[in-house]
């Protein structure tokens, strides 16, 4: 992709080497993702695409690995958005501190 000005972009594909022009007011590119979720080798739970489940408890952000939380893009049922991320990153922080206070009434 190359930038062409305030208004418009050029693409040339890769394959054919031929390019096209396009006027635009606003881009929003998405490249895509690959999940790397592998390497959990079947320890936690996931979707037939292998997103992590949560909700696995009272804690919406917890998987079914007691004390083992996931946020953002891996997690499914997000909505695929940084800004998604960053919330739940913020819900996970309490949720941990939640999960925390429990262990330290069960011990005492």
């Amino acid at each position: 992709m190359t930038a062409l000005g305030d208004e418009s972009t050029g693409l040339r594909s890769r394959a054919s080497g031929t390019s096209t022009h396009y006027d635009i007011c606003h881009l929003f590119l998405f490249i895509g993702a690959t999940l790397h979720t592998c390497w959990l080798n079947d320890s936690i739970a996931t979707d037939d695409k292998g997103f992590i489940l949560t909700g696995a408890s009272t804690s919406s952000l917890e998987t079914s690995m007691t004390g083992v939380f996931a946020i953002g893009d891996v997690r499914a049922g997000s909505t695929k958005r940084v800004a998604a991320a960053v919330g739940d990153g913020a819900a996970a922080i309490s949720q941990i501190h939640s999960y925390f206070s429990r262990l330290t009434k069960e011990v005492e």
